[in-house]
């Protein structure tokens, strides 16, 4: 089984190393294709990206974005399962192990996704509850609780590439919601598979764009479930009132965070 994985990248040196050495650290019984898709960075990512050889295939342009690079990146991905990996996160060791071995004793599950850390800049482990709650979530997915919030980890999740031009690809309609998009699309089409090992670190810190952009992540998700054609009256409530409560929880985290700051 051979399987694609893709890193959209700009100007993301100080972690990008970090997230190369966790794709080709993996090992198996699988072939690997790694693109790396960078918009033409103006740090040192692409002295890094040369260092590799020939061991990372790469192209460094200017895109029109996220979306954009990931998209030519899954256009080009000759895998049996594609997926992309942020320039900023990391698969944990025998990630891709797990993962093929879940596609091969399942040939009737199309997605599969699996366990997350969270982890700072410095790759510590941080924000346990979060983990802990998407964990407590993913063991209990359903379509209609997937539609009130989105507990699935983008780093996690791998699908069936030759399903890829019937499901389509990332929307640029969304600035942060695009993978959530993409995986209701998927959802729709039948339950992944979960994996309950952690399988990847999901990076979080308040210059990148999930730690600066979370109303707008938060708002574009509930607005895409509740426009779902399988989202009843009452989920679509439900996710609106998650919505405010996730929101109302990453402000007081804000706020405790900068009382901390201050007291010293």
């Amino acid at each position: 089984m051979r399987v694609s994985i893709v890193t959209p990248s700009f100007n993301q040196a100080k972690f990008i190393g970090r997230t190369i050495d966790s794709v080709l650290s993996q090992t198996g019984d699988f072939e690997l294709d790694y693109r790396v898709i960078d918009g033409g960075s103006t740090d040192d990512t692409i002295e890094i990206l040369q260092s590799y050889g020939n061991r990372v295939n790469w192209v460094s342009e200017p895109d029109r974005g996220q979306v954009d690079a990931i998209n030519r990146g899954l256009r080009a991905a000759d895998g049996d399962i594609v997926a992309w990996l942020n320039s900023d996160d990391v698969l944990l060791p025998g990630a891709l192990a797990r993962i093929v071995a879940a596609f091969r004793a399942h040939p009737e599950i199309e997605w599969v996704h699996g366990r997350c850390k969270i982890i700072d800049e410095d790759d510590r482990e941080v924000r346990r509850w979060v983990s802990a709650y998407k964990h407590f979530r993913a063991q209990r997915h359903t379509l209609q609780n997937f539609l009130t919030e989105n507990y699935i980890s983008q780093m996690t999740v791998f699908w069936r590439r030759d399903i890829q031009e019937e499901l389509g690809y990332l929307s640029n309609a969304f600035r942060y919601a695009f993978d959530y998009d993409l995986f209701l699309r998927l959802a729709h089409r039948g339950d992944p598979f979960y994996i309950e090992e952690p399988t990847a670190c999901f990076r979080w810190y308040e210059t990148s764009k999930s730690g600066g952009g979370y109303v707008e992540q938060m708002t574009e998700t509930a607005d895409r479930g509740a426009v779902s054609p399988h989202a009843t009256l009452r989920t679509r409530l439900f996710g609106r009132a998650k919505k405010v409560a996730i929101i109302g929880t990453y402000r007081a985290l804000a706020l405790a965070r900068e009382a901390y700051r201050r007291r010293l």
